[in-house]
């Protein structure tokens, strides 16, 4: 694997985006019977592909094959648990192949650099199906400790039909995470990636369609917009939802769901996520760096990047300076250009809201770095923004309390561990956290504190597939990779047998 840009992927990508784009649904690919959208390069302002999203007809149609393919227990319960295993080991290898292209098109449609696509994001979407193929036969119930003349054992059966929704930040790697362990665990799907980047997906399920002989209504591709994919989350056919992005849209899903059929939900939501400087901090330099790093990267478009800074006040000139030197070091440009370090914002709604942030910054802080468009020489049609950071920012202000989902920055002194700790958790998130320091007892009792589902010590942003990601409050409900995303695909049934006299 190679970080830098073939001619030949290139070529090859021009071609495959001058075909007609369709959904998989029930074995097939078919044309779709909604408006038609234009999936656009945030780089250059043109679009890249055309395609005729599907109607809500279409969408039921989906969870419909899915429901069917459910009931025949075709993979549920006649394909074993090897056959599974090796399936999903098997779209590893396709992913692992394919690398290069499924990074281009991830970095065409996203805006994200190309090396942080083939880096960052595909390759893992080839672990993550390995780790899941791993956990097929190792995902099981109990026998339950219960009185003379009975058994009483525990066994974990699939959900059903899960609709699988999926961002436009890391599309592949977060479709990638909903449907391996569905399928491990011996459910159907229905994929919908966001309509502003399907296409390393669509891709994938080219390959998948071509390469492996996959019951009918197993899996389902829909190419449509949030409105229409509604119909995934009230649909009789659908028993669970896995959803990722905003915490608005993740609050309709749960209305959805009670006013349906009360399919399961899982649900992985914003951040305001804060990382705590001490004045202990060993190697501070490299802490900058580290945090900085996780911060901007992908053009700070994460839910789990650290966008609040707390620095304790005797270093808090020295953090908030080696800060806007990197920052006025970034060069946004071309994201298939390899000096480029920060490519466009995904699309024009995202590039406008983290705009009206910033002018909302500047009215409640001081800013001290970027704040504004980049858009010149052959940028002038793409969605640059410069990396921003804001000083002295109040905890009331919204730049510190709502999620901007780009890359904007607050920066905060403290001055004693206890004010540190407030500030982290006076938000409505609860996603992710991080510390520096070189106290270990403190670093305990402040993770102990943190209302977060993840805290990150010396070393923010540590993920593992083996490491539960999820956070709490309003970041949503439930857990992604581990065993502990098992549990949300399986339903625990317990059966009883008597033989006693």
């Amino acid at each position: 694997m190679t970080n830098i840009l073939q001619a030949a992927d290139l070529a090859w990508a021009e071609q495959w985006l001058l075909a007609e784009k369709k959904h998989y649904i029930n074995g097939e690919w078919v044309r779709g019977s909604g408006q038609s959208w234009s999936v656009m390069n945030p780089a250059t302002g043109k679009a890249l592909c055309c395609l005729a999203l599907a109607d809500s007809d279409q969408v039921e149609g989906a969870a419909i094959a899915a429901h069917q393919c459910h009931k025949s227990e075709v993979w549920s319960r006649k394909t074993t648990r090897k056959e599974r295993a090796d399936m999903l080991n098997a779209i590893a290898r396709l992913i692992r192949e394919n690398v290069e292209k499924l990074s281009l098109l991830e970095s065409l449609a996203n805006g994200k650099t190309y090396a942080e696509a083939i880096v960052d994001d595909i390759p893992t979407c080839a672990d993550i199906f390995e780790y899941y193929a791993g956990w097929t036969d190792k995902y099981y119930g109990e026998v339950s400790p219960v009185e003379d003349g009975f058994l009483n054992f525990t066994t974990k059966d699939p959900v059903g039909v899960c609709a699988l929704i999926a961002p436009w930040n890391f599309p592949l790697y977060q479709a990638s995470l909903k449907i391996a362990p569905a399928l491990a665990m011996g459910n159907t799907v229905v994929m919908k990636p966001s309509e502003f980047t399907p296409l390393a997906t669509l891709f994938l399920f080219e390959l998948i369609d071509r390469a492996l002989d996959l019951p009918k209504g197993l899996l389902n591709l829909v190419l449509t917009d949030g409105d229409t994919a509604n119909q995934l989350t009230i649909s009789a056919n659908v028993h669970k939802v896995s959803f990722t992005g905003s915490t608005g849209v993740g609050r309709k899903i749960v209305q959805n769901s009670g006013m349906s059929n009360l399919k399961a939900v899982t649900l992985e939501l914003g951040g305001k996520s804060p990382c705590i400087f001490f004045d202990d901090t060993k190697n501070l330099d490299a802490a900058i760096d580290r945090a900085f790093t996780v911060m901007f990267s992908h053009k700070g478009e994460k839910c789990s990047e650290p966008t609040r800074f707390l620095i304790q006040k005797g270093i808090y000139d020295r953090v908030l300076e080696g800060l806007i030197e990197k920052a006025e070091a970034v060069r946004c440009g071309d994201p298939l250009a390899a000096d480029t370090d920060q490519g466009p914002q995904c699309n024009e709604a995202q590039f406008n809201r983290i705009m009206r942030y910033i002018e909302v910054g500047k009215a409640e802080a001081e800013l001290v770095a970027g704040g504004t468009e980049d858009r010149a020489g052959d940028k002038s049609a793409g969605l640059f923004i410069r990396p921003t950071i804001f000083s002295n920012v109040p905890q009331s202000s919204r730049i510190v309390q709502e999620e901007i989902f780009g890359p904007v920055l607050a920066c905060t002194p403290f001055e004693t561990a206890e004010d540190a700790l407030c500030m982290a958790n006076d938000t409505a998130y609860g996603l992710a956290a991080g510390i520096y320091t070189s106290d270990v007892s403190r670093a305990h009792r402040m993770a102990e504190r943190l209302d977060a589902g993840m805290v990150f010590v010396n070393r923010y942003g540590c993920y593992g597939l083996s490491s539960p990601f999820g956070g709490f409050k309003e970041s949503g409900w439930g857990k992604e990779m581990a065993i502990h995303s098992l549990s949300s695909y399986t339903r625990t049934k317990g059966t009883w047998v008597y033989f006693g006299d």
